[in-house]
């Protein structure tokens, strides 16, 4: 049977207290809404759909490869769920409606709606949820055999009712056709004047349909986020998910607390992570590699048996046995290879530095290309940009370049030139030669300065 995953995603969230809406916020780098648009995809969903509104400006980019359907206006949840009803036209399965803004909901549990639902041939199944303190939640009602009867919203519950502690998550998964037909039923007279998706439960039981409940085992997943405080309770939730994952997988942390790892992040055994370590993006580590401390990895690449210590590093490439920092920056584009060094206070862009190369330390290298076995001295500096576009520098193998130069681009430096420290370089420099670029040395004996 198919099966199809509705995204609610409409939302405003004043609570954030932000020009964004909620589902944009972000968690370990990833929005809100893309980790529930994950969890569903990675559940076996044949189609995704995901129903924006507010600040759809912000959110259709993050979710433009589902289906993406619009509610005008906010009426509530079965207004929101009825704008997709185009979407899905001639859909016949199960449709699992999510919550945007849930992040913690897993794919398996998303996959169990679907499946007790079909296998039960049910109208709808309700992933429930029990608290100890649930208010502001739905309140599920059951009859005397246990079934679900209705959902009552705390506004409009009765005492007897806001006493029960089962609460309905707003996860559910329903029979598609039943769905859409039922929401045509659903009026908005209730206290708060909207459509509630809750009212479909009510509608399924009066035509005599099975109306079931999945109690999660784990609340926590359920959890939404409407203000600041839950987006970092929810941050804290999946650091520790993803940690134990990692660390089960053989990967050691000092201290799992002070290291932030994100979802699409490949750690390969045997790494270290160090206390004040944060792994983005599409980062990958290999093997016997130490990371940490205070490092910021995004969509970096790190070979086997490298230190990466007190380094910024985005969209970088580190291959086997490099050394990195302390206190490096690795800007897009930059690649050290194999048993290179970038040392510290480097700052690397757009640049290659060739197998046992080293950056050693407080140098810019910009647009270059770095042959193998060179030594650039302390306080080198690529001058790539003249004011208006960048130009490249390129050093041959074994370069030996002295401290405190200035490589003003473009200039190419041969195979086995010298470059005498405190040098200017404004010309190419042939191989196996000395460069020097120095101003000639003045001394005024017995000067003063005037009074």
């Amino acid at each position: 049977m198919k099966k199809a995953a509705l995204v609610l995603a409409a939302g405003a969230g004043t609570r954030m207290k932000s020009k964004k809406p909620k589902v944009a916020h972000e968690i370990l780098g990833k929005p809100l809404v893309n980790w529930v648009v994950d969890a569903a995809e990675a559940a076996g969903m044949d189609q995704v759909v995901t129903v924006v509104g507010h600040g759809r400006e912000f959110v259709e980019p993050l979710v433009a490869h589902t289906t993406v359907a619009e509610q005008k206006e906010r009426k509530g949840t079965a207004d929101a769920v009825a704008s997709a009803a185009d979407a899905l036209a001639g859909f016949d399965g199960s449709v699992v409606v999510l919550s945007g803004d849930c992040p913690l909901i897993t794919s398996d549990t998303i996959a169990a709606l679907a499946e007790l639902r079909e296998t039960a041939d049910a109208a709808a199944v309700v992933l429930t949820m029990k608290l100890d303190n649930p208010f502001g939640y739905g309140r599920i009602v059951r009859d005397e055999a246990g079934q679900v009867l209705r959902i009552v919203e705390q506004k409009d519950a009765t005492p007897e009712e806001a006493a029960i502690d089962e609460c309905n998550s707003g996860f559910y998964c329903f029979d598609a056709r039943f769905l859409f037909d039922a929401l045509s039923q659903v009026d908005s007279n209730n206290a708060q004047g909207e459509f509630y998706l809750t009212d479909v439960i009510e509608i399924g039981r009066k035509a005599g349909r099975a109306v079931l409940a999945l109690q999660a085992e784990d609340p926590q997943e359920c959890l939404g986020v409407n203000s600041r405080v839950q987006l970092a309770e929810a941050t804290g939730v999946l650091q520790r998910r993803i940690n134990e994952k990692h660390l089960a997988a053989g990967v050691t942390m000092w201290d799992p607390a002070q290291v932030w790892i994100g979802p699409d992040v490949a750690i390969a055994p045997d790494v270290e992570l160090l206390p004040q370590v944060m792994l983005l993006g599409a980062t990958s580590i290999g093997e016997d590699t130490v990371v940490g401390p205070n490092c910021r990895l995004t969509d970096t690449v790190v070979g086997k048996g490298c230190v990466i210590d007190e380094t910024i590093a985005i969209e970088a490439q580190v291959d086997d046995g490099a050394t990195c920092g302390p206190r490096a920056y690795l800007r897009p584009g930059a690649h050290l290879c194999e048993k290179a060094k970038a040392g510290t206070h480097v700052e690397i862009k757009k640049s290659t530095v060739g197998k046992g190369s080293k950056v050693p330390h407080l140098s810019y290298v910009g647009d270059a290309t770095i042959g193998e076995g060179v030594n650039l001295g302390a306080g080198t500096i690529t001058c790539n940009y003249d004011g208006k576009r960048k130009h490249p520098t390129v050093i041959g193998d074994e370069v030996f370049v002295g401290s405190s130069t200035m490589l003003v681009a473009p200039v190419t430096i041969g195979e086995g030139a010298t470059i005498g420290a405190g040098s200017v370089i404004t010309k190419d420099v042939s191989p196996h030669s000395l460069g020097l670029g120095r101003a000639r040395q003045t001394e005024i004996e017995g000067w003063k300065p005037k009074a």
